[in-house]
Protein backbone atom coordinates (compact mmCIF):
# COMPACT_ATOMS: atom_id res chain seq x y z
CA UNK A 1 0.00 0.00 0.00
CA UNK A 2 1.45 3.43 -0.94
CA UNK A 3 0.07 6.38 0.80
CA UNK A 4 0.36 9.66 -0.60
CA UNK A 5 -0.44 12.77 1.50
CA UNK A 6 -1.72 16.31 0.20
CA UNK A 7 -3.48 13.92 -2.22
CA UNK A 8 -5.75 16.50 -3.94
CA UNK A 9 -2.78 19.14 -4.27
CA UNK A 10 -1.48 19.85 -7.74
CA UNK A 11 1.67 17.88 -7.11
CA UNK A 12 -0.40 14.43 -5.47
CA UNK A 13 -3.21 14.92 -8.61
CA UNK A 14 0.31 14.92 -10.90
CA UNK A 15 1.76 11.49 -8.83
CA UNK A 16 -1.50 9.70 -8.52
CA UNK A 17 -2.41 9.72 -12.21
CA UNK A 18 0.68 8.44 -12.75
CA UNK A 19 -0.04 5.74 -9.79
CA UNK A 20 -3.29 5.07 -10.94
CA UNK A 21 -2.10 4.23 -14.34
CA UNK A 22 0.25 2.11 -13.45
CA UNK A 23 -0.91 -0.13 -10.44
CA UNK A 24 -4.08 -1.31 -8.98
CA UNK A 25 -6.10 1.42 -7.01
CA UNK A 26 -6.56 -0.80 -4.03
CA UNK A 27 -2.64 -0.42 -3.60
CA UNK A 28 -3.19 2.94 -3.18
CA UNK A 29 -4.63 5.42 -0.34
CA UNK A 30 -4.81 9.33 -0.14
CA UNK A 31 -4.73 11.41 3.32
CA UNK A 32 -6.69 14.78 2.35
CA UNK A 33 -7.76 17.39 4.53
CA UNK A 34 -11.74 17.34 2.34
CA UNK A 35 -12.70 14.32 1.52
CA UNK A 36 -15.18 16.08 -1.21
CA UNK A 37 -12.73 16.94 -2.90
CA UNK A 38 -11.15 13.44 -3.04
CA UNK A 39 -14.44 11.96 -4.88
CA UNK A 40 -12.86 11.29 -7.91
CA UNK A 41 -10.22 9.06 -6.34
CA UNK A 42 -12.29 7.49 -4.16
CA UNK A 43 -14.62 6.42 -7.41
CA UNK A 44 -11.33 5.07 -9.16
CA UNK A 45 -10.86 2.80 -6.05
CA UNK A 46 -8.43 5.33 -4.11
CA UNK A 47 -8.54 4.66 -0.25
CA UNK A 48 -9.63 8.05 1.37
CA UNK A 49 -8.43 9.13 4.69
CA UNK A 50 -9.57 12.45 5.98
CA UNK A 51 -7.28 13.63 7.88
CA UNK A 52 -4.45 16.48 7.98
CA UNK A 53 -0.87 16.81 9.00
CA UNK A 54 -1.70 18.47 12.47
CA UNK A 55 -3.76 16.06 13.86
CA UNK A 56 -1.49 13.29 14.71
CA UNK A 57 -4.47 10.46 15.30
CA UNK A 58 -5.72 10.85 12.03
CA UNK A 59 -2.37 10.32 10.66
CA UNK A 60 -1.86 7.35 12.58
CA UNK A 61 -4.92 5.65 11.28
CA UNK A 62 -4.43 6.72 7.73
CA UNK A 63 -0.58 4.59 8.29
CA UNK A 64 -2.18 1.83 9.12
CA UNK A 65 -0.97 -1.26 6.98
CA UNK A 66 0.77 1.32 4.84
CA UNK A 67 4.38 0.43 3.24
CA UNK A 68 5.43 3.19 1.78
CA UNK A 69 4.11 7.34 2.56
CA UNK A 70 4.98 10.29 0.46
CA UNK A 71 4.91 13.35 2.45
CA UNK A 72 4.24 15.99 -0.32
CA UNK A 73 5.19 19.39 1.60
CA UNK A 74 3.16 21.66 3.43
CA UNK A 75 2.35 25.19 2.40
CA UNK A 76 3.99 28.44 3.56
CA UNK A 77 2.04 28.44 7.05
CA UNK A 78 4.78 28.91 10.04
CA UNK A 79 3.46 25.59 11.55
CA UNK A 80 4.36 23.72 8.20
CA UNK A 81 7.85 22.50 9.54
CA UNK A 82 5.88 20.68 12.52
CA UNK A 83 3.69 19.27 10.16
CA UNK A 84 5.71 17.64 8.64
CA UNK A 85 7.70 16.41 11.42
CA UNK A 86 4.33 14.68 12.70
CA UNK A 87 3.80 12.69 9.62
CA UNK A 88 7.54 11.65 10.07
CA UNK A 89 6.84 11.05 13.84
CA UNK A 90 3.53 8.25 13.01
CA UNK A 91 5.20 6.73 9.66
CA UNK A 92 7.86 5.73 12.34
CA UNK A 93 5.01 4.72 14.84
CA UNK A 94 2.66 2.88 12.26
CA UNK A 95 5.89 0.78 11.17
CA UNK A 96 5.97 2.15 7.51
CA UNK A 97 9.10 0.61 5.44
CA UNK A 98 9.38 3.78 3.16
CA UNK A 99 9.01 7.34 3.67
CA UNK A 100 9.75 10.11 0.61
CA UNK A 101 9.27 13.60 0.53
CA UNK A 102 9.30 16.03 -2.09
CA UNK A 103 11.95 18.90 -1.17
CA UNK A 104 13.95 21.25 -3.37
CA UNK A 105 16.46 21.13 -5.54
CA UNK A 106 19.07 24.26 -4.71
CA UNK A 107 22.24 24.87 -4.80
CA UNK A 108 23.56 25.52 -1.47
CA UNK A 109 20.71 25.51 1.44
CA UNK A 110 22.75 27.56 3.65
CA UNK A 111 23.26 31.19 1.54
CA UNK A 112 19.17 31.04 0.80
CA UNK A 113 17.35 34.29 0.98
CA UNK A 114 14.06 32.62 0.55
CA UNK A 115 14.21 31.40 4.07
CA UNK A 116 10.95 29.87 3.37
CA UNK A 117 13.29 27.05 1.81
CA UNK A 118 15.10 25.96 4.69
CA UNK A 119 12.19 24.02 6.40
CA UNK A 120 12.70 21.40 3.66
CA UNK A 121 16.29 20.30 4.85
CA UNK A 122 15.27 20.65 7.94
CA UNK A 123 12.62 18.09 7.01
CA UNK A 124 15.03 16.07 5.64
CA UNK A 125 17.47 15.83 8.31
CA UNK A 126 14.34 15.13 10.78
CA UNK A 127 13.66 11.85 8.31
CA UNK A 128 17.54 10.83 8.12
CA UNK A 129 17.69 10.82 12.03
CA UNK A 130 14.65 8.99 12.61
CA UNK A 131 16.02 5.88 11.44
CA UNK A 132 13.58 4.92 8.23
CA UNK A 133 14.16 4.06 5.33
CA UNK A 134 14.09 7.18 2.74
CA UNK A 135 13.61 8.75 -0.59
CA UNK A 136 14.65 12.42 -1.39
CA UNK A 137 13.02 13.80 -4.33
CA UNK A 138 15.02 16.96 -4.50
CA UNK A 139 12.78 19.08 -7.16
CA UNK A 140 13.54 21.99 -9.08
CA UNK A 141 10.95 24.77 -9.44
CA UNK A 142 7.84 24.19 -11.48
CA UNK A 143 8.20 25.77 -15.03
CA UNK A 144 4.34 25.94 -14.23
CA UNK A 145 4.83 29.20 -12.11
CA UNK A 146 6.42 31.13 -14.94
CA UNK A 147 2.61 32.60 -15.52
CA UNK A 148 2.17 33.89 -12.07
CA UNK A 149 5.69 35.20 -12.09
CA UNK A 150 6.11 37.19 -15.35
CA UNK A 151 1.81 38.52 -15.20
CA UNK A 152 -1.38 37.70 -17.27
CA UNK A 153 -0.16 40.68 -19.55
CA UNK A 154 3.04 39.72 -19.98
CA UNK A 155 2.75 39.64 -23.88
CA UNK A 156 1.95 43.33 -23.84
CA UNK A 157 4.25 44.39 -20.59
CA UNK A 158 7.16 41.96 -21.20
CA UNK A 159 8.73 40.80 -17.99
CA UNK A 160 10.29 42.85 -15.26
CA UNK A 161 11.93 41.12 -12.44
CA UNK A 162 14.67 41.14 -9.83
CA UNK A 163 16.11 38.20 -11.28
CA UNK A 164 19.01 39.17 -13.20
CA UNK A 165 20.70 36.65 -15.52
CA UNK A 166 20.06 34.14 -12.94
CA UNK A 167 19.00 30.72 -14.67
CA UNK A 168 17.02 28.23 -13.50
CA UNK A 169 16.68 24.26 -15.01
CA UNK A 170 12.41 24.33 -15.15
CA UNK A 171 10.64 21.01 -15.08
CA UNK A 172 7.05 21.00 -15.57
CA UNK A 173 5.21 19.35 -12.25
CA UNK A 174 3.35 17.01 -13.98
CA UNK A 175 6.23 15.64 -15.35
CA UNK A 176 8.25 15.57 -11.94
CA UNK A 177 4.72 13.50 -10.46
CA UNK A 178 5.21 10.83 -12.86
CA UNK A 179 8.43 10.21 -12.04
CA UNK A 180 8.18 10.15 -8.65
CA UNK A 181 5.14 7.87 -8.96
CA UNK A 182 7.76 5.70 -10.95
CA UNK A 183 10.01 5.86 -8.07
CA UNK A 184 7.61 4.76 -5.79
CA UNK A 185 6.80 1.67 -7.90
CA UNK A 186 10.18 0.42 -8.87
CA UNK A 187 12.53 1.90 -6.77
CA UNK A 188 14.29 0.49 -3.57
CA UNK A 189 13.75 2.41 -0.61
CA UNK A 190 17.61 2.98 -0.11
CA UNK A 191 18.56 6.37 1.66
CA UNK A 192 18.72 8.02 -2.12
CA UNK A 193 18.42 11.83 -2.75
CA UNK A 194 16.97 12.27 -6.38
CA UNK A 195 17.21 15.48 -8.46
CA UNK A 196 14.49 16.76 -10.49
CA UNK A 197 15.23 19.12 -12.87
CA UNK A 198 15.04 20.12 -16.49
CA UNK A 199 17.62 19.11 -19.19
CA UNK A 200 18.59 22.53 -19.24
CA UNK A 201 18.54 25.91 -17.79
CA UNK A 202 17.12 29.56 -18.47
CA UNK A 203 17.05 32.46 -18.06
CA UNK A 204 14.63 34.95 -17.99
CA UNK A 205 15.77 36.33 -21.47
CA UNK A 206 15.09 33.23 -22.52
CA UNK A 207 11.75 32.47 -21.61
CA UNK A 208 11.09 36.36 -23.28
CA UNK A 209 12.32 34.73 -26.38
CA UNK A 210 10.30 31.81 -26.12
CA UNK A 211 7.36 34.01 -25.93
CA UNK A 212 7.99 36.13 -28.34
CA UNK A 213 8.60 32.69 -30.82
CA UNK A 214 5.14 31.20 -29.62
CA UNK A 215 3.44 34.50 -29.62
CA UNK A 216 4.53 35.86 -32.63
CA UNK A 217 4.76 39.39 -30.32
CA UNK A 218 7.82 41.51 -29.71
CA UNK A 219 8.26 40.11 -25.16
CA UNK A 220 11.56 41.40 -23.93
CA UNK A 221 12.91 40.91 -20.41
CA UNK A 222 14.07 43.97 -18.70
CA UNK A 223 16.20 42.86 -15.45
CA UNK A 224 14.56 45.23 -12.02
CA UNK A 225 15.95 46.55 -9.05
CA UNK A 226 14.54 44.97 -5.86
CA UNK A 227 13.20 48.19 -4.41
CA UNK A 228 11.46 48.95 -7.12
CA UNK A 229 9.87 45.85 -8.18
CA UNK A 230 8.68 45.70 -4.37
CA UNK A 231 7.10 49.08 -4.55
CA UNK A 232 5.15 48.16 -7.34
CA UNK A 233 3.83 45.04 -5.72
CA UNK A 234 2.82 46.70 -2.78
CA UNK A 235 1.03 49.49 -4.99
CA UNK A 236 -0.91 46.71 -5.72
CA UNK A 237 -2.03 45.61 -2.86
CA UNK A 238 0.38 42.67 -2.73
CA UNK A 239 0.35 41.62 1.03
CA UNK A 240 4.11 42.55 2.84
CA UNK A 241 4.58 38.33 3.39
CA UNK A 242 4.05 37.96 -0.29
CA UNK A 243 6.16 40.36 -1.54
CA UNK A 244 9.36 39.23 0.82
CA UNK A 245 8.38 35.35 -0.39
CA UNK A 246 8.21 36.28 -4.24
CA UNK A 247 11.65 38.75 -4.08
CA UNK A 248 12.82 35.68 -2.08
CA UNK A 249 12.34 33.32 -4.71
CA UNK A 250 14.20 35.79 -7.58
CA UNK A 251 16.90 36.68 -5.32
CA UNK A 252 17.83 32.99 -5.36
CA UNK A 253 17.31 32.65 -8.50
CA UNK A 254 19.34 35.62 -9.26
CA UNK A 255 22.32 34.30 -7.16
CA UNK A 256 21.83 31.01 -9.32
CA UNK A 257 20.64 28.84 -6.70
CA UNK A 258 17.93 26.98 -9.18
CA UNK A 259 20.41 26.39 -12.43
CA UNK A 260 21.98 22.89 -11.56
CA UNK A 261 21.11 20.32 -13.98
CA UNK A 262 20.88 16.69 -13.66
CA UNK A 263 19.92 14.06 -15.62
CA UNK A 264 18.11 12.00 -12.80
CA UNK A 265 14.52 13.23 -14.11
CA UNK A 266 15.27 12.21 -17.58
CA UNK A 267 16.04 9.05 -16.45
CA UNK A 268 13.41 8.30 -14.87
CA UNK A 269 11.00 9.49 -17.36
CA UNK A 270 12.86 7.43 -19.72
CA UNK A 271 12.70 10.81 -21.73
CA UNK A 272 13.38 14.11 -22.27
CA UNK A 273 11.53 16.14 -19.95
CA UNK A 274 9.39 19.15 -21.83
CA UNK A 275 11.79 21.91 -22.56
CA UNK A 276 10.61 25.44 -22.46
CA UNK A 277 10.01 26.32 -25.75
CA UNK A 278 7.03 23.62 -25.77
CA UNK A 279 6.51 24.32 -22.25
CA UNK A 280 5.57 28.10 -22.51
CA UNK A 281 3.17 26.86 -25.51
CA UNK A 282 1.17 24.95 -23.05
CA UNK A 283 1.68 27.13 -20.21
CA UNK A 284 0.47 30.50 -21.72
CA UNK A 285 -2.33 28.95 -24.53
CA UNK A 286 -0.05 29.62 -27.61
Amino acid sequence: MILVTGATGHLGTAVLHTLLQRTAPSRLAALVRDEHKAADLKAQGVTIHQGNYDDLASLERAMQGVEKVLLISGGGEDEALQQHYNVVDAAKKAGVRCLAYTSRALRDPHTLVNQLMERHFQTEAYIQASGLPYVLFRNILYMDVLPLFTGPRVLETGIQLPAGAGRVAYALRSEMGEAIANVLLTGPCDNRIYHFTGAESYSFTDVAAALTAASGMDVTYAPAESAVFAAQMQERGVPELAVQRTLGFLTDIKNGQEADVSPELEAILGRKPTGLTEGVKMLYNL
